[in-house]
């Protein structure tokens, strides 16, 4: 399977811009971004529940 180069990406960006329009396309890669960042931030938040109290329940 071929590597995925510039040229592939700038026609896809360029796909991107003809159908939801230049004025949108900043607008979609904020709330990209915004979703990624808060995926990542729930992944690093510690649980409530896994708190290591399951010791504590056998005794």
């Amino acid at each position: 399977m071929p590597a995925i180069g510039i040229r592939e990406i700038l026609f896809v960006l360029l796909v991107f811009a003809f159908i939801f329009g230049a004025k949108r396309l900043p607008d979609i890669a904020r709330g990209l971004g915004n979703g990624i960042r808060n995926f990542k931030g729930s992944l690093r938040a510690p649980r409530g529940d896994d708190s290591g109290d399951a010791d504590d329940s056998r005794a």
